[in-house]
């Protein structure tokens, strides 16, 4: 068995742009509750104005909710 470290260079994502916050009603979970982008399932939430911003711990693409 070969075990590959993750690096910022080899990580497999797909292809969302994480500098956009994206609207959950435009673009809903595909894996409900896991990142859209590297199927990563932690999350930092942040509440502001009545939004909820959930952002992805492994690659930073952010949802509005």
């Amino acid at each position: 068995m070969k075990v590959i470290a993750l690096t910022e260079d080899n990580k497999e994502y797909n292809g969302y742009d994480t500098t956009i916050v994206y609207d959950y009603k435009e673009y809903p979970d595909i894996k409900s509750g896991r990142c859209d982008n590297c199927d990563y399932s932690l999350f930092k939430s942040s509440a502001k104005d009545n939004k909820f911003l959930r952002e992805c711990r492994n690659c930073g693409m952010k949802k509005s909710i």
